[in-house]
């Protein structure tokens, strides 16, 4: 008794009629493929898991926040030395 009641023989003979209808070539090319595409799956998530243990950083420095008629406030300091 094999795998949820089927026999290794009927393994084998699946195997057989697989490998007659595909080719080894082709079989060969969908194993590379499917093996690229696991190792292209465990790369991402392995980078979407170091994305999340990394600190988030704020994208807006206290410089860059807008002032209170909406202009930047690093601007504001450069035109009042032009108004001088």
């Amino acid at each position: 008794m094999g795998f949820g009641g089927i026999s290794i023989w009927q393994l084998l003979i699946i195997l057989v009629i697989v490998l007659l209808l595909f080719g080894t070539k082709r079989l060969k090319s969908l194993g590379s493929d499917l093996g690229n595409a696991v190792r292209g799956f465990r790369s991402a998530m392995s980078e979407a898991d170091k994305e999340d243990q990394e600190p988030k950083r704020l994208e807006e420095t206290p410089a860059q926040r807008p002032g209170a008629n909406g202009e930047v406030a690093g601007a504001t300091a450069g035109k009042e030395k032009e108004k001088v």
